[in-house]
Protein backbone atom coordinates (compact mmCIF):
# COMPACT_ATOMS: atom_id res chain seq x y z
CA UNK A 1 0.00 0.00 0.00
CA UNK A 2 1.50 3.38 -0.97
CA UNK A 3 2.39 5.80 1.78
CA UNK A 4 -0.17 8.59 2.16
CA UNK A 5 1.26 12.07 1.88
CA UNK A 6 -1.01 14.73 3.34
CA UNK A 7 -0.65 18.20 1.94
CA UNK A 8 -0.06 20.99 4.42
CA UNK A 9 -3.08 23.23 4.85
CA UNK A 10 -3.43 26.04 2.33
CA UNK A 11 -4.01 29.26 4.32
CA UNK A 12 -5.53 31.08 1.32
CA UNK A 13 -8.02 28.28 0.69
CA UNK A 14 -8.87 28.14 4.40
CA UNK A 15 -9.49 31.91 4.50
CA UNK A 16 -11.74 31.74 1.43
CA UNK A 17 -13.64 28.86 3.00
CA UNK A 18 -14.10 30.85 6.21
CA UNK A 19 -15.28 33.90 4.25
CA UNK A 20 -17.81 31.79 2.37
CA UNK A 21 -19.12 30.31 5.62
CA UNK A 22 -19.53 33.75 7.22
CA UNK A 23 -20.51 35.71 4.11
CA UNK A 24 -23.32 38.20 4.31
CA UNK A 25 -25.74 38.70 1.47
CA UNK A 26 -25.85 42.39 0.58
CA UNK A 27 -27.80 44.58 0.92
CA UNK A 28 -28.80 43.67 4.47
CA UNK A 29 -29.98 45.35 7.66
CA UNK A 30 -26.90 45.33 9.89
CA UNK A 31 -26.88 46.44 13.54
CA UNK A 32 -23.71 48.08 14.84
CA UNK A 33 -23.25 48.63 18.58
CA UNK A 34 -21.00 51.51 19.56
CA UNK A 35 -19.94 51.93 23.18
CA UNK A 36 -18.31 55.05 24.52
CA UNK A 37 -17.93 57.47 27.37
CA UNK A 38 -21.10 59.28 28.27
CA UNK A 39 -20.13 62.80 27.26
CA UNK A 40 -21.64 65.72 25.44
CA UNK A 41 -21.64 65.28 21.67
CA UNK A 42 -20.91 61.54 21.64
CA UNK A 43 -24.19 60.48 20.01
CA UNK A 44 -23.99 63.32 17.50
CA UNK A 45 -20.43 62.38 16.51
CA UNK A 46 -21.42 58.71 16.08
CA UNK A 47 -24.44 59.65 13.95
CA UNK A 48 -22.27 61.87 11.73
CA UNK A 49 -19.79 59.02 11.18
CA UNK A 50 -22.55 56.52 10.42
CA UNK A 51 -24.17 58.93 7.94
CA UNK A 52 -20.86 59.35 6.07
CA UNK A 53 -20.83 55.62 5.38
CA UNK A 54 -24.57 54.95 5.20
CA UNK A 55 -26.29 58.10 3.89
CA UNK A 56 -29.72 56.44 4.07
CA UNK A 57 -29.39 55.80 7.83
CA UNK A 58 -32.24 57.35 9.80
CA UNK A 59 -30.80 58.89 13.02
CA UNK A 60 -34.17 58.65 14.77
CA UNK A 61 -33.86 54.86 14.76
CA UNK A 62 -30.72 54.77 16.91
CA UNK A 63 -31.14 52.87 20.17
CA UNK A 64 -29.51 54.26 23.31
CA UNK A 65 -28.71 52.51 26.57
CA UNK A 66 -26.69 53.90 29.50
CA UNK A 67 -24.35 51.69 31.52
CA UNK A 68 -25.41 50.62 34.99
CA UNK A 69 -23.34 53.35 36.66
CA UNK A 70 -23.98 55.92 33.91
CA UNK A 71 -20.34 56.39 32.95
CA UNK A 72 -20.76 54.84 29.49
CA UNK A 73 -23.44 54.74 26.83
CA UNK A 74 -24.17 52.20 24.14
CA UNK A 75 -25.70 53.18 20.81
CA UNK A 76 -27.08 50.69 18.31
CA UNK A 77 -27.37 51.89 14.74
CA UNK A 78 -28.95 49.54 12.22
CA UNK A 79 -27.81 50.42 8.73
CA UNK A 80 -28.59 49.13 5.28
CA UNK A 81 -25.20 47.55 4.60
CA UNK A 82 -24.33 47.35 0.93
CA UNK A 83 -20.85 45.78 1.05
CA UNK A 84 -18.14 44.38 3.28
CA UNK A 85 -15.93 47.32 2.33
CA UNK A 86 -18.60 49.75 3.56
CA UNK A 87 -18.79 47.96 6.92
CA UNK A 88 -14.99 47.78 7.26
CA UNK A 89 -14.61 51.51 6.59
CA UNK A 90 -17.40 52.37 9.04
CA UNK A 91 -15.89 50.18 11.76
CA UNK A 92 -12.45 51.73 11.21
CA UNK A 93 -13.71 55.30 11.48
CA UNK A 94 -15.83 54.54 14.56
CA UNK A 95 -12.90 52.80 16.28
CA UNK A 96 -10.64 55.78 15.55
CA UNK A 97 -12.94 58.21 17.37
CA UNK A 98 -11.39 59.16 20.74
CA UNK A 99 -14.64 58.73 22.71
CA UNK A 100 -15.44 55.28 21.31
CA UNK A 101 -14.41 52.44 23.61
CA UNK A 102 -15.69 49.48 21.59
CA UNK A 103 -17.59 48.69 18.36
CA UNK A 104 -19.42 45.41 17.87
Amino acid sequence: MPERKDKPPDPVAEEKSLEAATALAFPTAFPIKIMGRRESGFATAVIEIVLRHAPDFMPGTIETRPSREGKYISLTATINATSREQLDALYRELCDHPSVVMVL
